[in-house]
């Protein structure tokens, strides 16, 4: 039933008005142009995120944005919000009359929801009025849900309490099996995405349609979801942040992709300032600490912590891990005090991979922890500037036969394993291959077991194979899909790997 709906919504993305397939595009706002997310799922809870718009879609017939004359670096040091924008903006117009404008809108949202096959026991949230301080959204965080469950999820919105219904979508989620049930699961990895660089210029990155095919029980996005510090614009105060969330969350294949599937969403430098990002820092009028707020409590599902473990049945675990948040400066001397993801998280991954029984394991994070990376790179665990804590954390790891690290940040696809430990880390690669950058194609290092800098995902499945045991798959994929690399590990002996 999913893939005829999926088959049918996406025959809608084609059209340049998107929402004309709802019947509402000729109506007075409040729209749902962004649709909605979920984000940190476990067996039992699930947070909602939507946001109401004045159109139901981008704006596609503004102008583009200019290249500012000033150097970017200086661009970044001014302190007038004006100058900025003039900077950036043609003459005579408004940031909302901007190609990919998706402005905001003040208005009323509801959402229910019930378990598949069980709409005569839906739920219903009552009306709320999304927040304008926040950019006009809202959040609803579902609890007491079924564990190995989809659901159904439909949301309405209208102007006032007085108003009709003027817009309503619906989707769906599933929630994660219990630690006993054994089940063949399919996931996906992302990382790198920005609107200039998206490789279908009307419906977004390629790669939604190609995962979607695939029907992940699950996806994780590692960060840089965005560029702020990036042109068109560079995005120096909140608004122009702001702008940029909207824009690339207003494209058609972003948008269907999730209201169909359970999505976790991570962060890293981009995404809060800038590249290499660190508390401390200031990007134009915004602050380090109000970049995270930007991203963790306003324009994504909000966590009570920003990082979790959550069980996916007998079979797998997974680690969100958060490298933005707990940092010490790059900058500082390297030494035992000298942090990424902070004490308590670090305490947090070691005891809980203790406690799990799971028979695979992976780890998810935002930046590498093996690499290899570039020798003038300060930022992540296979840096020399975090050496100590990243030799800790490998030699935790390393205890483990049936761990995966998983990263993002890099923008080229890699397979790392080095020979004398029982360690793997794969890139999942950048979201376009116009992205794709950082690394000489031919300099494959004797670690690698793969290399590749083209654009594109990760594609994972654990099953049950012919003899019993339990394999987990890992597949590179090209931004259509195709598989270009392929690691299967043995639940029993993973040097069996191939």
């Amino acid at each position: 039933m999913r893939r005829i709906r999926n088959a049918v919504f996406a025959s809608c993305l084609l059209i340049p008005l998107f929402w004309a397939c709802s019947g509402s595009a000729d109506k007075k706002g409040p729209y749902f142009g962004n649709g909605f997310r979920n984000g940190w799922a476990d067996q039992h809870s699930v947070v909602i995120w939507t946001r109401l718009t004045k159109t139901p879609e981008l704006n596609r017939s503004g102008p583009p944005f200019k290249l500012p004359e000033t150097e970017a670096n200086k661009l970044a040091k001014l302190t007038s919000k004006e100058q900025i924008m003039k900077e950036q903006l043609p003459d005579g117009y408004t940031l909302d009359q901007m190609e990919g404008a998706c402005p905001g809108a003040n208005g009323e949202v509801k959402l229910t929801w019930f378990a598949k096959n069980s709409s005569e026991e839906k739920e219903e949230s009552g009306w709320m009025k999304v927040n304008p301080e926040m950019d006009f959204t809202h959040q609803w965080r579902l609890e007491k849900l079924k564990s190995g469950t989809e659901y159904t999820l439909k949301l309405y919105a209208r102007a006032t309490e007085t108003s009709a219904i003027n817009d309503s979508i619906e989707g769906f989620f599933q929630t994660p099996p219990d630690s006993a049930v054994v089940g063949n699961l399919r996931f996906c990895i992302v990382t790198c995405h920005d609107y200039p660089r998206r490789d279908d210029p009307v419906n977004g990155h390629k790669i939604y349609t190609a995962m979607l095919k695939q029907m992940p029980h699950f996806y994780v996005h590692t960060g840089d979801v965005e560029y702020y510090d990036k042109p068109y614009p560079y995005a120096l105060t909140e608004e122009l942040m702001r702008f940029k969330w909207n824009r690339i969350f207003a494209l058609p294949n972003q948008r269907l992709f999730f209201t169909e599937v359970t999505t976790y969403f991570m962060k890293d430098d981009h995404d809060v300032l800038r590249d290499d990002a660190y508390p401390g820092m200031n990007y134009g009028q915004v602050s380090f600490g109000r970049g995270l707020e930007i991203f963790d409590k306003e324009q994504f599902p909000s966590n009570d912590k920003p990082y979790k473990t959550v069980r996916w049945g007998k079979d797998l675990q997974i680690w969100i891990m958060e490298g933005r948040n707990f940092r010490s400066p790059n900058n500082l001397p390297d030494g035992p005090g000298k942090t990424i993801w902070g004490a308590e998280q670090k305490a947090w991954l070691f005891r809980t991979l203790k406690e799990s029984n799971a028979t695979f394991k992976l780890v998810i994070v935002s930046s590498p922890i093996l690499g290899p990376d570039r020798k003038n790179k300060k930022d992540n665990y296979s840096n020399a500037v975090f050496k100590t804590e990243g030799d800790e954390i490998r030699q935790e790891l390393n205890h483990y036969k049936n761990l995966v690290i998983l990263n993002g940040d890099r923008h080229w696809q890699y397979v790392t394993h080095p020979r004398e430990t029982n360690l793997w880390e794969f890139s999942c690669g950048a979201g376009s291959d116009a992205h794709a950058e950082g690394w000489p194609p031919g300099e494959i290092r004797p670690e690698h077991r793969f290399l590749r800098v083209k654009g594109g995902y990760l594609y994972g499945t654990t099953k049950t194979g012919e003899n019993g045991n339990i394999l987990l798959t890992l597949q590179h994929c090209d931004v259509d899909g195709n598989v270009v690399h392929e690691e299967i590990f043995n639940a029993t002996d993973q040097n069996n790997s191939k």
